[in-house]
């Protein structure tokens, strides 16, 4: 699978088969979670086999089912922290989709108690990512329009391309609070008006638009 195959077939997915992460699979998510955190200087690392960071009420209000995997957003904090984690974390989301597995992020609908418990003294939690073998695929959802995220640059291919493909990022409920433009030849992204967690959005949203138009986008 392709990495804009990846793009096309993640959903998100909440319910999850009773079936561990086989060992290979482990193995090859381990190291790409090493490699996201040499390049972005995060502390990001992998839960299997642990039912208690989804052991909460708010988990099964938000129709959680045995996720008994999960991505653990975590780090110092610094000015990028939130756009770090949604960039490296979509960049695993799609790399574990490769590998044959679902996802869901997660910023509330999660034991955050127990999870902090895992966290180093002076690092910071952000989110956290739901992990395994889906029940389904999960399904489509809405999505805005192009041009409602960008508000120059759709003339040139390889722009728009990475526009459509942020369209098809999550973001928190849906918000898809970005805007994508095109200045001296250089893609940029922004946060445009209000929203729950829009830093982590637009760093989910940079990674989609990069992998598929090929360009650095700024920030």
């Amino acid at each position: 699978m392709t990495i804009m195959e990846a793009i096309d077939a993640r959903h998100s997915v909440r319910a999850y088969l009773d079936r561990p992460i086989d060992r290979d699979t482990r193995q090859r998510l381990d190291e790409f979670v090493r490699e996201c955190n040499l390049a972005s200087g995060l502390d990001i690392f992998i839960r299997y086999g642990d039912p208690d960071g989804f052991d909460s009420r708010l988990a099964h209000y938000g129709h959680f089912r045995n996720v008994k995997n999960y991505i653990v957003l975590a780090g110092k904090k610094g000015p990028d922290f939130e756009y770090a984690c949604g960039y490296y974390g979509e960049k695993i989301v799609l790399f574990a989709q490769q590998c044959g597995l679902n996802t869901c992020w997660a910023a509330l609908t999660f034991n955050k108690r127990k999870v902090r418990e895992l966290i180093p003294e002076g690092e910071t939690l952000c989110m956290v990512i739901a992990l395994g073998y889906g029940e389904t695929q999960g399904a489509i959802r809405k999505s805005r329009k192009a041009e409602d995220v960008a508000d120059s640059g759709m003339e040139q291919e390889w722009f728009a391309k990475g526009v459509i493909a942020a369209l098809k990022a999550p973001t928190a409920v849906n918000q898809q609070k970005f805007m994508f433009s095109l200045k001296d030849r250089e893609p940029f992204v922004r946060v445009r008006g209000l929203g729950s967690y829009t830093k982590v959005d637009l760093g989910i949203a940079a990674c989609h638009f990069e992998a598929a138009s090929g360009r650095k986008v700024r920030h």
